[in-house]
């Protein structure tokens, strides 16, 4: 029986100290085809990808190319194998010639050293069979985007690859290139050649691809045809969440959109935002909702003052401002809870007491001594408001369990009486009951009346909790949501919609 797979990726597994990172995954590619890789960030692609470069070993498993078990140990042996990768960073030489850097480390010899005529002769060919007409002798510098892409899909036509992983090749694409990108994949399809595409802008996988193989969490939750599965239920998939009826949300805060904004962020961009603009209101919770890479951690990084390569405005009480470093922003009245509370917030090996007052030391020393007695009434204070389920203060705060360790991060940041807190992620990792907790917190804040900015990647945790839902995709803001439109249904919709990206 013939094989109907270029590529069968059977049953692989791959750990690393502390995290199992896939989990007897299943990936198939056709001849001649277009196959999506998709998944969050973390979910496990680029480990598979790495296992099939030869980049990584797998802990179980086998992998067939053409018909045949491998085992590359390097890219080199897996080029030779007919398996390139196009990575989203290019690995060119912009000083080179096209032609040099197609044919780079393999260039063709003559009796007294490289044959040039040979390899822009050839390298013209080889661009005239993907459609493409460019002056091969020109410098990659003088070049756009669009052409280095072009390029570096050249050269592994040049080791004649049949697999080619095209890891996010339009990122830094505009529209117009991606048409022609898309034109080289359909022609590369035509002869043969099979494509793995990985990115994260749902409109182009359902233009180019012709199966989709889903990972969440290292593990592979299944393989569509690409019209078996509508782009809703692509994203509920990625992101492990149905789509439900919308739900009740507790809407028990007073907050007034018509008061004053006391922050206010207009058309912030970066190499990852794209032009977003927001408001803060006084004593309300401001969902963002996208999936993982959508923006969100890299927005509020800009605006506590982490990130300061950014073009745009910042504007607290009606003064523009621009912090150079987080102790502005936390002079401003902000507090920052961040996503990785173990590696970024908490301080293990100290104690609860030492955790909660560090940031009032400065207020707690007189005379270069620090007042054990005033920091003692401040953890009590804050052990009891929260409830906190620690022995005692002095209990090393690595003890806690994951909700504790949050509520003793947000302790921290509230002993400073912020204006503005912001919480990335603040369930993530922590109980049922603990969960709830935290979102009774959030709610109180707002009550009474500080303005909270909760990321989630559980969406209901944002329908439950916002009383205005930012929804971003792409470094993009798609739209906000108020009052009956916060919905699971609807932020989905809005994740889903290719519309933002045929402008």
């Amino acid at each position: 029986m013939e094989n109907r797979y270029l590529l069968e990726m059977q049953n692989i597994s791959k750990g690393f100290p502390g995290v199992q990172a896939i989990k007897q995954v299943d990936f198939k590619v056709g001849y001649g085809e277009v196959h999506g890789l998709m998944g969050e960030n973390g979910a496990g692609k680029s480990t598979l990808m790495k296992i099939l470069n030869g980049l990584y070993s797998s802990d179980s498993g086998r992998v067939l190319f053409d018909g045949k078990t491998v085992h590359p140990q390097s890219s080199l042996e897996a080029q030779k194998l007919g398996i390139s990768t196009i990575y989203q960073e290019l690995n060119l030489i912009p000083e080179l010639s096209i032609c040099e850097n197609i044919y780079i480390g393999r260039e063709p010899m003559g009796k007294w050293g490289i044959d040039w005529k040979a390899m822009e002769r050839n390298a013209r060919e080889l661009l005239t069979g993907i459609g493409l007409d460019y002056d091969v002798k020109q410098p990659l510098s003088i070049q756009g985007a669009a052409v280095a892409q072009m390029v570096a899909i050249a050269r592994a036509l040049a080791i004649q690859s049949k697999l080619v992983v095209m890891d996010e090749p339009t990122s830094s694409l505009d529209n117009q290139e991606v048409k022609i990108l898309f034109q080289v994949i359909r022609r590369l399809k035509s002869q043969g050649v099979s494509i793995i595409f990985i990115s994260h802008r749902l409109n182009e996988v359902y233009e180019i691809c012709d199966r989709v193989t889903i990972l969440k969490d290292g593990v592979c939750e299944g393989e569509y045809g690409i019209n078996e599965l509508d782009e809703i239920s692509l994203v509920s998939k990625m992101i492990g969440q149905k789509v439900e009826n919308s739900e009740s949300r507790l809407q028990d805060n007073n907050y007034h959109c018509d008061s004053q904004p006391i922050c206010e962020m207009e058309n912030i961009t970066n190499s990852k935002l794209k032009g977003i603009s927001f408001k803060m209101n006084p004593g309300e919770v401001l969902g963002f909702a996208g999936l993982l890479g959508s923006g969100r951690t890299e927005l509020i990084k800009v605006l506590f003052g982490e990130d300061t390569d950014y073009r745009g405005t910042i504007v607290i009480d009606k003064r523009k401002i621009r912090f150079k470093m987080p102790s502005d922003a936390i002079r401003q009245g902000m507090a920052l809870c961040p996503e990785d509370r173990r590696t970024e917030g908490i301080i293990p090996n100290l104690s609860v007491r030492e955790n909660i007052s560090i940031v009032l030391l400065p207020k707690l020393t007189r005379m270069g001594i620090i007042s054990r007695k005033a920091q003692e009434k401040v953890a009590a204070e804050f052990i009891n408001r929260l409830g906190i389920k620690t022995p005692d203060m002095e209990q090393k705060v690595r003890n806690l369990s994951g909700g504790n360790q949050q509520k003793v991060l947000l302790a921290r940041w509230l002993c400073t009486s912020p204006r503005l807190v912001i919480m990335d992620e603040p369930t993530r990792g922590i109980d049922v009951g603990a969960k709830a907790e935290i979102e009774k917190i959030v709610r109180d804040l707002a009550k009474q009346g500080m303005s909270v900015v909760m990321i989630s990647s559980e969406i209901s945790e944002v329908v439950r909790n916002s009383n205005r839902v930012m929804v971003l995709r792409d470094g993009r803001k798609l739209g906000e949501l108020t009052g009956g439109e916060i919905s699971q249904e609807e932020i989905m919709k809005r994740i889903a919609d290719n519309k933002v990206f045929s402008m």
